[in-house]
Order: structure tokens, then sequence, then C-alpha cells
């Protein structure tokens, strides 16, 4: 391969049955919950991350013409697997095993009957997808030698339902579980035709006053059931978040991302089409969208994708430009952010540019 340069060839979408509209909460909801996040509903999976990704993988390949011996890499990301410093306190050895994704990645291989030369599982939280890209771009690509004829599966996995204090007031209704399959390919692939290239992207971590993000050991914690009910458990491991902290800190650090990107490749502000930032809810990318005008940006933003999924993390990305697939033209660029690893005074953020290809 003369190149690494690569894009988006396709994205599949799979969301799991079952619905949980706002009104299952009932006064656990804080009453402008819906003004703040413009969320209505959130998809709920009882099935594990990799078995979702199964499902949504298969059907790709089924109603596609996208052949199944031609994958040369996978990359993995869950934002909902515990993380192993975590799961070691809190779990058996066996149930921190199942904590691994690259263990995950290599059982969703096995399972699909694919023989990729590379596999790769990562979390990431909500910038997942640009952690995910920026690997594939710096390492697996480059070390792969792709073919025009071949392409590489990036997966995003996200079942936060399972991790979830569904009474808590903060964060108990932000989070729906979804995943995202990308085909990426080379630009010069005849198969597999690039929708967006990818011209380049950047994912790190900043420092910040105080953890915004942890694990503990939570007591009669508020659960859906299969059919619709609610049940009290009496503990469960269970993520919590400041909301606020994220809330004032997400908007500056998609600000920041985006601008390092469009500067590291000579892009001014005004070539820019489309920002399609990291589907949060809608306050966060309103305050965003003020901090992208203070830095020139003019572009049209794009929001509103969580209202009837909620927030699928590091999904949200991949979900947008699906839906955007026909609309969006030009240079776009994708903004994230997210919590850091849990306990730690940090937040991970980063910025994807896409150029489309007609």
């Amino acid at each position: 391969m003369t190149s690494t340069s690569f894009g988006i060839a396709k994205i599949a979408l799979h969301q799991p049955e079952q619905v949980i509209a706002n009104h299952w909460y009932g006064e656990s909801l804080p009453k402008k919950f819906v003004n703040h996040t413009g969320i209505e509903e959130r998809h709920i999976s009882f099935s594990d991350e990799v078995t979702m990704a199964v499902e949504c993988i298969e059907q790709m390949l089924t109603e596609s013409a996208i052949k199944q011996g031609e994958c040369a890499g996978l990359i993995f990301v869950t934002p909902s697997f515990v993380p192993m410093h975590i799961a070691n306190r809190h779990m058996d050895r066996e149930q921190a095993r199942q904590e691994q994704p690259t263990r995950a990645a290599h059982h969703l291989v096995e399972r699909l009957g694919l023989s990729p030369r590379k596999i790769v599982g990562m979390n990431g939280f909500c910038s997942g997808y640009a952690k995910a890209c920026l690997h594939a771009k710096k390492k697996m690509l480059p070390g792969l030698d792709l073919k025009k004829s071949e392409y590489v599966l990036l997966i995003t996995s996200n079942r936060i339902s399972r991790i979830t204090d569904f009474g808590c007031r903060q964060s108990g209704a932000l989070f729906g579980d979804f995943v995202t399959v990308s085909v990426l390919a080379r630009t010069d692939s005849d198969l597999y035709p690039v929708r967006f290239e990818l011209v380049d992207v950047c994912y790190g971590k900043q420092p910040v006053k105080r953890a915004y993000f942890d694990f503990s050991i939570k007591k009669n914690v508020l659960v859906p059931t299969p059919d619709g009910g609610r049940e009290v458990l009496p503990d469960r491991l269970v993520f919590s978040m400041d909301g606020m902290g994220i809330a004032d800190t997400a908007p500056r650090a998609m600000a920041a991302s985006a601008a390092e990107l469009l500067d590291a490749n000579g892009i001014n502000t005004s070539d820019v089409k489309h920002v399609v930032p990291h589907q949060a809810g809608n306050g966060i990318i309103r305050l965003a969208s003020m901090k992208f005008e203070q830095m020139g940006l003019e572009a049209d933003v794009v929001n509103g994708f969580a209202k009837e999924v909620g927030n699928v993390s590091s999904g949200s990305v991949p979900f947008a430009l699906s839906k955007l697939w026909n609309d969006l033209e030009g240079y776009v660029l994708c903004p994230v952010a997210a919590v850091g690893s849990p306990g730690r005074p940090e937040v991970s953020q980063g910025c994807l540019l896409f150029n489309t290809v007609k």
C-alpha cells in the first residue's frame, strides 16, 4: 500500500428493542431534564456487548455486498466495560477477566468466524471513536498493508445500562445502549467506496481540578426489567458522574480539540461546512456552539440526535454521520469530550476531521 489514506465506507447501526421513555423514571427524573438534554427515551439491552455487536455485523454482512473474508482488521470499542483496576477491586477473578476489551474483541472475531490480521480492543468512554480512529491511522492501517479489496471494522458497542443507577438524578436517564459498525477502507477502493475520508484525528487527556467520574458499590439500586418494569437490586457496581463539572468542561474541551486539529492541518474555520460534535445532549452542544463561534467557526452545528436514543457515548459520532450520510458536504469536524479514568482529575477530548467524497 503506497498510502494509508482511508475513510468510512459504510456505517451499520443496531439498537436494542426495549425502550425506556422518560415517564418510566417517575419522580427521580428532574423536571428540567428534557429541556437541558433533549432526551425523551433510550434503548436498553439485556444482551452483552459482544452479542450486540455480533447481531449488528451479521445483519450488515447479510444485507450488503461486504465480503466477510476481506476483513483485515478489527477494533472493538466499548465504553461500558469496567476499567481493570476497578474490576479487580470489586469483582472476582473470572468476572474481572470479562471486562478486558481485547479479550472481548477476540471473542467477537471467533463468534463471527472472521480472520483479521490485527485485533484490538479499547475503552475511551465518550471519546472512544476518536481514540479508535487515531489508533487506526497511526498503528493499525500502516502495519496492515491494506489491499484495495480489504477493510477494517471499527465497532462501538455500548451497554452502559449494566453499570447505571437508574435512580440517580444526575446520570440515571442520560445514556442509551447502542452499537455502531464503521467499515474503514482505502480511499482508492472500488469495492468499498469511501464517503468520509479521514483527513486527521486527535485524542488526548487533560487535567481538571477534580475527578468527575468514578465507580462504587451502591445499595438499593433501581434498574429496569426485561418486561419493561422496575426492580431494586440490593447492591450493584455503578458509575457516578459530576454532571455540572462535565457540562462546564466538555464544551471548552471540544472547542480546544477542534481548534488544534484545524491549526495542525492548516485549514481555516471558514472552510468547515459542518460540525458534528459528540451528541451528549442539547445543552452541552448549545454551550459548545458558543465556543465554536468564539473561535470563528460559523459552520452548521448538528444537534438533537440524542432525543430518541439518549447519549450513546462512543457511538454518537458514527450514529449522527450515518443519519446525515447524504446531507453532509465538504469538511466535517467531529469534536468529542468525555470523562477520564475513574477517580482521576482528568477529561479526555479529541476531534475527527473528515472530507466528504462524492
